[in-house]
């Protein structure tokens, strides 16, 4: 009996041993396929190593919260400016403006043009009721009558004179009287000669007032009926600027320690609000031959060629001085910049995502942008916009 219980005990404790040894080799066998199967495991074995990160190079996931605080923009090239922008005018051309007045007093019986307009030379702008065009040809008549009546008492005199009739200074008087007369009739001739070449002919007291030049009627100071005079008000105000706006004036006040920096014949960079991703390019026409004692700064004028009509007189520019339109550098806003020690750097986006880390050699930098000669090329797309967030995570992650 003793024995038979001795191989019941032998026989649960081989059962028990052989239960164990089934259940490691399942557990065995679990882990390994754990190992095998599952990316990413904590588990995972030597033979494929988790890559490790690239110096200087942050990727992120395509919907990472990151992302949204990040802007970018493709980098371009620009002329090298060699100052600061600086504040600029536009006006008309003035050598291809006229500034039209009325050379008689009258009232307005018809204006024929408004602002806008485009005029011909010699288009009538305004009719005017001008009695002093009726005086004009009055006095023109007198005059030439009276050199009539005087030229044949001098002829008189001339002949009572050969036959010694009448004496000598009778005859210089005589002759004295008609050269007035001939030179009140040259005068009353101009006078109706300059108000036909602007009316390009008289109807006995209308006067029509005509354009000296083709161009658009920029500025009309004047209604229908009213009285003008040419010297009211004093001085007086032209009735109507007639210009060509396919040229402008570019005017620019410049400060005394960038006068080195310009020459007449050198290309400027224009940029208005109006078209804030546009650069217009002006010349250098004219530098002002003092500077002013009570700004300290020397006028600019520089020639801006306007074909297409949108950039319009009394606008506001950013003027930047150009060296020559051939050196050019990269344009970086300042926000795209960090720097790090003596070194300025920006991240570049190589692909949706990646970001590297650049360094970049600056040429110029103002308040609102910089520009880099080197570290950076055309067509690339560079982050404008949180490279310092970018650099923060950089730092934490090394």
């Amino acid at each position: 009996m003793a024995r038979s219980h001795i191989d019941g005990m032998m026989t649960m404790s081989l059962s028990k041993v052989t239960l164990f040894a089934a259940t490691v080799l399942l557990i065995s066998v679990a882990a390994f396929f754990i190992r095998t199967e599952v990316p990413g495991n904590a588990g995972r074995t030597s033979a494929n190593p988790a890559p490790k990160p690239e110096p200087g190079v942050l990727r992120y996931e395509a919907n990472a919260p990151q992302l949204s605080a990040i802007k970018t923009e493709i980098a371009t090239l620009l002329p090298l400016p060699l100052a600061e922008p600086l504040n600029g005018r536009l006006t008309f051309n003035e050598n291809l403006t006229a500034r039209i007045n009325t050379p008689v007093a009258g009232r307005v019986t018809a204006l024929k043009v408004e602002p806008g307009d485009l005029v011909r030379e010699g288009d009538v702008l305004v009719t005017i009721d001008a009695p002093d065009v009726g005086s004009a040809l009055s006095d023109l008549a007198k005059a030439k009558s009276d050199e009539v009546r005087k030229r044949l008492a001098a002829e008189r005199a001339r002949t009572l004179f050969d036959n010694e009739v009448l004496a000598r200074k009778d005859l210089e008087s005589a002759q004295a009287d008609y050269d007035q007369a001939r030179a009140e009739t040259a005068r009353a001739q101009l006078h109706v000669r300059n108000l036909t070449s602007l009316s390009q002919g008289i109807q006995g007291e209308t006067f029509a007032l005509r354009s000296p030049i083709a161009g658009i009627v920029a500025d009309r100071q004047v209604n229908p009926g009213a009285e003008i005079r040419p010297d009211n008000p004093n001085p007086p105000v032209p009735l109507f600027i007639i210009t060509d706006l396919k040229s402008l004036w570019l005017l620019v006040d410049l400060p005394e320690r960038h006068l080195g920096n310009v020459a007449v014949g050198r290309p400027v960079s224009v940029e208005v609000d109006a078209y804030p991703n546009e650069r217009f390019t002006a010349r250098i026409e004219k530098i002002a031959p003092a500077v002013d004692a009570t700004t300290r700064r020397v006028q600019v004028r520089c020639t801006l060629s306007n074909p297409d009509g949108r950039l319009k007189p009394e606008m506001y520019a950013r003027v930047t001085l150009l060296k020559d339109e051939a050196t050019q550098a990269v344009r970086l806003p300042n926000p795209a910049l960090f720097s790090e020690g003596v070194n300025t750097f920006v991240f570049v986006e190589e692909t949706p995502g990646v970001f590297r880390k650049r360094r970049v050699t600056l040429a110029v930098q103002d308040h609102e942008y910089a520009y880099a000669s080197t570290g950076l090329k055309a067509g690339e797309r560079f982050v404008s916009s949180g490279a310092i967030l970018l650099n923060s995570e950089l730092a934490a992650g090394s």
